[in-house]
């Protein structure tokens, strides 16, 4: 890390990765010491999530201080253009993430309506959870993972990536490390989720305009699962156009990717 650099956008770039390992270290030491003096910690996993990813955040907010521009970045995302492609890359990527549910639920569907002894899968109780689990789940998804996942991924693991082994095999790794934390069904759609956050944060050198997706996927992925809506779109008759609006969506993302790995691939040439 350059500490002589002022710019934000510029010291982000400076950051090596041990640096990072070592941030991590630090941050699982002192998770380990909290949970010692307060043993509710490790009792609650979403309390523990935000402990760690607090104090990630804050060994960030110790690397790049006394930098200047994040008010510009800030600016930078309310510009129409960009307003218009966070949501755009949000919607795709949210409809793709719901493909491989919806074509499961279509299948079962058809199985249960030629089979009336099928036991459709469909049929799913929902689980009462505490509302302060719901509520700390909702804090650590929605603030502290789009900011901490975009520093640690894209601000830093991305960045140093493409100087080592180029730019799109940088894309490929860092997000297939980035996927393989999420959820075993969610690997696909986490792994194009993050070439899309590579590519945004290529084309923008902002690392807030990736922050905005991912925060309003994890805003609209929480209400859903929250609300059951997205076990009620996967019901007949909703199942018919949500699995349609979700191929359409798959479309757009393949061709967003390959058209924008193409700009990027003729810019660093």
């Amino acid at each position: 890390m350059d500490k002589s650099v002022t710019d934000f956008n510029v010291r982000l770039r400076t950051i090596k990765l041990r640096e990072l390992f070592v941030g991590i270290i630090i941050t699982l030491i002192l998770s380990g010491i909290l949970m010692i003096i307060f043993p509710q910690i490790e009792e609650s996993d979403e309390l523990l999530f935000i402990v760690i990813f607090l104090i990630g955040s804050l060994l960030f907010v110790w690397a790049l201080r006394g930098t200047k521009g994040l008010d510009r970045n800030i600016e930078n995302i309310f510009e129409d253009h960009n307003k218009k492609e966070i949501l755009y890359v949000f919607a795709i990527n949210l409809l793709f993430a719901f493909l491989f549910t919806f074509l499961i639920s279509s299948l079962d569907i058809l199985i249960s309506l030629a089979d009336p002894t099928w036991i459709s899968l469909g049929e799913i109780d929902t689980i009462e959870i505490d509302s302060s689990v719901i509520i700390l789940d909702a804090i650590g998804a929605i603030i502290f993972a789009p900011i901490m996942e975009e520093l640690i991924f894209r601000g830093v693991m991305f960045n140093r990536l493409k100087i080592r082994v180029g730019i799109i095999p940088a894309m490929l790794i860092s997000s297939f490390i980035f996927a393989i934390g999420h959820e075993f069904g969610g690997m696909t759609s986490a792994f194009l989720f993050g070439i899309c956050m590579c590519l945004l944060y290529l084309k923008t050198d902002n690392i807030l305009i990736p922050m905005s997706v991912h925060f309003i996927n994890n805003v609209v992925a929480t209400i859903m699962n929250v609300t059951n809506l997205d076990i009620l779109i996967s019901q007949f008759p909703w199942i018919i156009p949500s699995t349609i609006i979700s191929i359409i969506g798959t479309v757009y993302l393949i061709k967003y990717i390959i058209q924008e790995t193409r700009k990027v691939k003729k810019q660093y040439s």
